[in-house]
């Protein structure tokens, strides 16, 4: 075990680096998976059939195929073509769109979900159908999202692992790399799985914070400050107070 633990104190230099480039393609493909599921999930809501038709094409073609070949499509195929990406750009852009898909569905279902007399108050008032989405209805539908967003992005990190196929040395290789060092898989892949975990949690953590903020907004829930004064008190903590 003693041996294991030095192995494990070797790699962390390389572990490290292995997490910063799991974040950028988290994060990278979070953000262009956002943008993607915004548009898409508005367009879907056109009442133009010829907005409306290709986007769904869109989304049920990178929903229906594996994320696994998509990658391998655009690392391996698309320089056939005359295009050649870097294997960050190839696992950014194959996450943002196989997740992106995904999104357009919550944006839309959420977007929908917005109570009708809502949007028959903006009209009322009179605003452009664009300041009525921006102004009235998004804030609604953000934060009916974030929970479905959330679980999202939490699978789009799981995701990021299959970016070790096209030579990136994130988490996952690294942790091959352990294994290899130690001759060790379940203390290897044991200690991948804290580190998945611990930052799935993080991104967790960050999305509640964006939900308890976007619910405040509109007035439908607390503070992030009182969020935190009414979490229930451990015990031993009421325990050591007494």
């Amino acid at each position: 075990m003693s041996e294991n633990l030095q192995a494990l104190a070797d790699a962390l230099p390389q572990l490290a680096e292995g997490v910063v480039v799991t974040l950028q393609l988290t994060l990278g493909g979070a953000v262009l998976a956002f943008v993607l599921a915004v548009a898409l999930g508005l367009a879907a809501r056109a009442r133009s059939l010829w907005l409306r038709t290709p986007t769904r094409v869109v989304v049920e073609f990178f929903r229906g195929t594996s994320l696994v070949v998509q990658l391998f499509w655009l690392f391996y195929v698309l320089p056939v073509f005359g295009f050649r990406l870097e294997s960050m750009a190839v696992g950014i852009v194959a996450l943002g769109l196989n997740y992106g898909a995904y999104g357009s569905e919550v944006v839309r279902g959420s977007v929908n979900a917005v109570p009708t007399g809502q949007w028959e108050a903006a009209r009322a008032l009179n605003l452009s159908p664009a300041h009525r989405v921006r102004r009235v209805i998004f804030p609604q539908a953000w934060a009916l999202m974030i929970p479905l967003l959330t679980n999202l992005l939490i699978q789009l990190l799981k995701g990021s692992a299959l970016a070790a196929y096209i030579l990136l040395h994130d988490v996952n290789f690294e942790i091959g790399q352990l294994r290899r060092t130690t001759q060790d898989t379940f203390f290897s892949y044991t200690v991948g799985l804290l580190v998945y975990f611990a930052l799935a949690y993080l991104l967790t953590l960050g999305m509640n914070a964006l939900e308890v903020r976007a619910k405040r907004r509109i007035g439908v829930g607390p503070s992030l400050r009182e969020v935190v004064r009414l979490a229930p008190v451990p015990t031993t903590a009421r325990a050591g107070a007494a």
